[in-house]
This record gives structure tokens, C-alpha cells and sequence, in this order.
């Protein structure tokens, strides 16, 4: 499954906010075996938001969008999704009644907006918070505080699926440009994903669908380069 991810906040594109959701759903995706090929940060303005998520929604079997959900003036996601298939945005008849039966909330209490989503679309509860999410045709939107998405996306985690790749490393202490003819000999004969990222040591991240396959192709070239341990 080729996943994209779409991130909504001026916050995130100043700096002022870290992109904690995108590595977190990076590393969610990928124990699942969905590749998330694409991560993009958007402002929180409906044309950009409704551009994007045009764009990906034709490319990608599901689009992840995270930030923006909710009554206040900035909360602009749901509109922009709406916006990219043409909807309307309703007030949510269930979001409203889960509000009330497993929130604690009655609909007098609630700032108007906040169970509003795009018209026909599934909706997701926030057992976190208070605004839902909802999906609309493979196009999945959450809360951007860490902690509502994390436990929505728990929610719908089974529908992200693939096959899975299991991943070893290995430490070289040489540089980057002196392991390349190392690297193109782990990729030929084992026929695996290789990365490779350098920092004190450099650090070779090996994938593959077989996990023995991994395993051999580390151990293999552990033999092969210079490591901390020993340098």
C-alpha cells in the first residue's frame, strides 16, 4: 500500500513546531508494511490544503492528513478536504451523539463547528479530545495534537496494510564515500534496500521482505567494514 502524508500548519512550515506526526506515522506505516512515499507540509489555507490532497488522492492508495481539525478560525483542514471532492461540510449527527453519550458533552456546550465534517464522509470519534476526524474515499483526516492522532489512527490502523520489511543496521566508523563499493556489492548479492546515513559513525540501514535474508546480508557486510568497536 503507497501511502501520502499531508501535514497542516502554518506552525509547522515557521519552525515554531517540530513535525513529530509525520515520523510517527513514517514508523507506524512501515510496521505495517505500507510504504509512505510522499510527506508533504501545507499552510492552513483551503486552496493549498484541497490542491494537495487532489493531487495525492489520484496518485497514492490513501492520503493521510494530520492538523487543522476543529472550530477555530485556523482550523481550515476539513474545509480544504470537503473542497478537494467537492462536498459540502455538514454537522455530524454521530460525531455529536458519541460527543454526548462518550464525551461528556452536550451539543449546547460545543463551539459551533466542531463536529462538522465533509458531507458523506465516514466519521472517526477522537477519544483523545473532542473535534472527530473522518475518512472520505481513501483520504483520511486526524487531529494534529500528537495524542488524538495517535489514538485515531490506532483506530483505523488495520485498514493500512503490505508486506512487511524487516530491517537491520550496521556501523561503519569510515566514510561515507569510502563504503560505496561495499554498499553495491551488499545490494547485488543480496538483493536488498540499502541506506545509508552518516553522523560520528555511519550507519547502513538494510531492508528486505526476508528477514534472513537481512540477517545474512548484515552479517555479511559487518565482515566487511570498519567498525567502532574496533577502530
Amino acid at each position: 500500500m503507497r501511502v501520502a502524508l499531508v501535514t497542516v500548519g502554518d506552525e509547522l512550515l515557521a519552525g515554531d513546531t517540530v513535525n513529530t506526526n509525520a515520523a510517527w506515522l513514517g514508523s507506524r506505516l512501515a510496521e505495517r508494511g505500507a510504504t509512505v512515499e510522499r510527506v508533504t507540509v501545507v499552510p492552513d489555507r483551503i486552496a493549498d490544503i484541497a490542491r494537495v490532497v487532489n493531487e495525492y488522492r489520484a496518485e497514492y492508495d490513501a492520503v493521510i492528513v494530520t492538523g487543522g481539525v476543529g472550530p477555530t478560525h485556523d482550523d481550515v483542514t476539513i474545509d480544504g478536504v470537503a473542497a478537494a471532492f467537492g462536498r459540502d461540510v455538514t454537522r455530524s449527527e454521530e460525531a455529536l451523539a458519541w460527543l454526548e453519550e462518550h464525551g461528556g458533552y452536550s451539543r449546547e456546550d460545543l463551539t459551533e463547528g466542531t463536529a462538522d465534517i465533509p458531507a458523506g464522509a465516514e466519521m472517526l470519534p477522537n477519544r483523545e479530545g473532542v473535534a472527530p476526524g473522518c475518512v472520505i474515499d481513501g483520504v483520511y483526516v486526524l487531529p494534529g495534537v500528537p495524542a488524538e492522532m495517535k489514538a485515531m489512527f490506532e483506530d483505523v490502523a488495520d485498514r493500512f496494510t503490505g508486506q512487511r520489511r524487516h530491517v537491520a543496521t550496521v556501523e561503519a566508523d569510515e566514510p561515507e564515500s569510502a563504503l560505496l563499493d561495499r554498499v553495491r556489492d551488499v545490494r547485488e548479492r543480496f538483493d536488498v534496500q540499502v541506506g545509508s546515513y552518516p553522523g560520528d559513525t555511519v550507519t547502513i540501514k538494510l531492508q528486505h521482505t526476508d528477514e534472513g535474508t537481512v540477517r545474512e546480508a548484515a552479517e555479511w557486510l559487518r565482515e566487511r567494514v570498519e567498525s567502532p568497536e574496533t577502530a
